[in-house]
């Protein structure tokens, strides 16, 4: 078909440097382009060259046939951005011929492309002085973000989104660089939420008289989630697992059941927690409150002596302790009395990989040794606490305790996403801290921030680039400095803690702003239920109106070269990501450890003790494998698998300490030696 015979639905002018530009369109693609030069007549201006643009050259064509194919278009479109005497140029040209064009707002870098892209009020984005269309946006887009380094689709995507959202392609590449503009970065709100649960008067309570009368000193009425469990049998014996968003009150659930059982004589209150940290500040808690009706000790780690120098008091009334603390009393054979009620807080920590399964044999050790050597099966009540747990009922069926899902969530949340390199981070936190501690919430706090990032240097650099007063806080700190770092925030002479995992599991501190620095917690990403847990510390309803949780992203970070996956796919990831089911993870050695576990504190019932585990243990072989190591003799362990057992260690660490002493190797070079072996594992 030839060039005049061809039917065009669109005919597109568009003015460059002495000339214009031609392109002719049908059902959105394009036919041909042109350029066409105009001479002035008598009869005014009329073609003088048109010429067809092909790949590498031009083709002449007489200028009758532009005015051909101009009369055989269904409209004809003249750009807006052509100059005011260019329109009037081309108008009075077509003019000439009886034919009407219609001038329309384009995309310039279209234009420039030989593309006709009509651009709406609703399609158009700024991008500096003129408006492109969506396409041109997206590929400026792109090639800023070449620059920032590597995006992951899901970040491009949202990205894109907030593009055509907000129509103005500065403002994308302004969040590029690490501005903070609330409408870009702001991802989502989770709402305030409530459910109709009528709130049971402390009053009503069948408790002891004295913890009636503390109850009655400091509230009126029960929260939701303490009258949910009361209304389900707490005070009754009930074992219960209870799940709630953090600072919706799980803590009293435990603390109901526990003091008031003591009081009533019915055996100790033993709370246990993750963290030494948290260990610490429930005891601080339980001293206060209970102190004066009941002793308190705590037990974390293998020493009988605690930080501050107070001896561990097996005889207490309430014992905190650690996980691992109390199992390894229980390894060592201690006896820590009668204990009536077992407070499990945390308890989604059974799926951690380095730790969950030896949770999940405390708790099968420490319902052996409630039931065969304190008081009978059955008397002791055990509470499981969580703020996140994706099968409630499934936990809560394998626990044999009754589930206590509580949804509500006392304040909204606003989360937000931002980009920034590792070095760009500390300046945009800094901008964060300032902001969120000179904003004074309607009662009266500051708003404070936690900060969490992936390693204990990082914490110390951080904390030395913010303007107002921080703290690192971490493990690696001593007892008297991290006691001494949440005082000054909890008296709000602190805007900001930049810390590990250490607060993740629960350490009470008031924050109102939760930063993530890092998305990874050592050299492993952190998972929907660590990021849930952690941004829920963001919003206390006693203190603050609002939480807001702000993600610092590096596009194509990885923090290990073991990740597959780069900090800006994991963010999104997390956001839009499920909870996880809690699960035990279990390895061959992780099966081994337990079982020999199991043998040192049950003997005979060591089968019973593996069988009522969350993860499930090939127990034969676990226990060919225990005696062919030199762990057990029959069903009891050896004094090398006693040592073992109650210093926690894997069996190649067993065997390289066993080896190196046999050497006489020094202890130094023994240390070493381990390490690198967990570095290789």
């Amino acid at each position: 078909m030839s060039r005049q015979a061809t039917h065009v639905e669109t005919l597109f002018l568009h003015e460059r440097q002495g000339d214009y530009l031609v392109v002719a369109q049908r059902d959105g693609e394009r036919l041909f382009r042109a350029t066409l030069d105009l001479k002035e007549t008598a009869a005014g201006p009329r073609p003088a060259r048109f010429r067809i643009k092909g790949d590498h050259d031009e083709e002449p064509r007489a200028p009758e046939e532009f005015v051909e194919i101009a009369r055989r278009a269904e409209r004809i479109r003249i750009s807006q951005q052509t100059s005011a005497r260019g329109r009037a140029e081309l108008e009075e040209m077509l003019d000439g011929y009886q034919l009407d064009a219609k001038a329309v707002r384009t995309c310039r870098l279209c234009s420039n492309q030989w593309r006709y892209s009509p651009i709406t009020t609703d399609t158009a984005v700024k991008s500096g002085s003129e408006y492109i269309c969506r396409e041109c946006a997206v590929r400026e887009l792109e090639r800023e973000l070449s620059f920032s380094g590597g995006f992951s689709g899901a970040a491009e995507a949202r990205l894109e989104e907030l593009l055509f959202e907000v129509g103005d392609l500065d403002r994308i590449v302004d969040l590029l660089q690490g501005e903070l503009d609330p409408d870009l970065t702001k991802f989502d709100e989770i709402s305030a939420t409530t459910e109709d649960i009528e709130d049971v008067p402390v009053t009503d309570l069948d408790l002891h008289p004295d913890l009636q009368n503390i109850l009655e000193g400091r509230f009126d009425t029960l929260l939701p989630v303490q009258s949910l469990a009361v209304e389900n049998g707490l005070l009754g014996g009930e074992d219960q697992l209870v799940v709630s968003a953090t600072a919706t009150g799980k803590t009293l659930v435990g603390e109901l059941a526990g003091v008031d059982r003591l009081l009533k004589g019915k055996g100790k209150m033993l709370f246990l927690v993750p963290l030494v940290a948290l260990a610490n500040q429930k005891e601080e808690d339980f001293e206060a409150d209970y102190g004066h009706l009941a002793d308190v000790t705590i037990r974390v780690g293998a020493s009988r002596i605690r930080e501050d120098g107070i001896a561990f008091e097996p005889d207490a009334d309430i014992i905190v302790g650690t996980y691992e603390g109390i199992d390894h009393a229980l390894r060592t054979g201690r006896d820590l009395g009668n204990i009536g009620t077992v407070v499990i807080d945390e308890v989604h920590m059974l799926q951690d990989p380095e730790r969950g399964h030896r949770l999940d044999g405390l708790i099968s050790r420490l319902k052996h040794y409630t039931e065969t050597r304190a008081r009978g099966a059955g008397d002791t009540q055990w509470i499981y606490l969580s703020a996140t747990v994706g099968n409630v009922g499934k936990l809560g069926e394998v626990l044999e305790a009754t589930p206590i899902e509580f949804e509500e969530r006392p304040v909204p949340i606003e989360r937000h996403v931002t980009f920034a390199d590792n070095q760009e981070k500390p300046r945009i936190e800094n901008k964060l801290v300032r902001r969120e501690f000179d904003h004074t919430s309607s009662m009266g706090y500051h708003g404070q921030t936690i900060i969490f990032t992936n390693s204990r240097r990082r914490c110390h650099e951080i904390s030395r680039r913010l303007d107002y007063a921080s703290a690192p806080y971490h493990a690696g700190l001593d007892y008297g400095k991290r006691k001494q770092v949440e005082r000054e925030f909890a008296d709000q002479d602190l805007a900001a803690v930049v810390t590990t995992a250490a607060l993740a599991a629960g350490v009470d501190f008031p924050a109102s702003q939760v930063i993530f620095d890092s998305l990874a917690m050592g050299i492993e990403w952190l998972s929907v239920q660590e990021f849930e847990q952690m941004l829920g510390r963001a919003g206390r309803p006693d203190y603050h109106d609002r939480g807001r949780v702000y993600l610092l992203v590096e596009p194509d970070a990885v923090y290990h070269g073991s990740m597959e996956r780069t900090e800006d796919e994991v963010a999104f990831t997390l956001l839009k990501g499920e909870m996880e089911d809690v699960v035990a993870h279990y390895d061959a050695d992780a099966a081994i450890a337990e079982t020999l576990a199991n043998v040192t504190v049950g003997g005979s019932a060591a089968k019973r003790l593996n069988d009522r585990m969350l993860g499930e243990i090939p127990t034969k072989q676990a226990l060919s494998k225990l005696i062919e190591y030199g762990f057990i003799d029959g069903l009891e362990p050896t004094p090398l698998g006693r040592a073992v057992t109650t210093h926690f260690l894997q069996p190649d660490a067993a065997f390289t300490i066993l080896d190196h002493v046999r050497k006489g190797t020094d202890p130094y070079d023994i240390v070493a030696d381990l390490e690198l072996l967990d570095e290789e594992t």
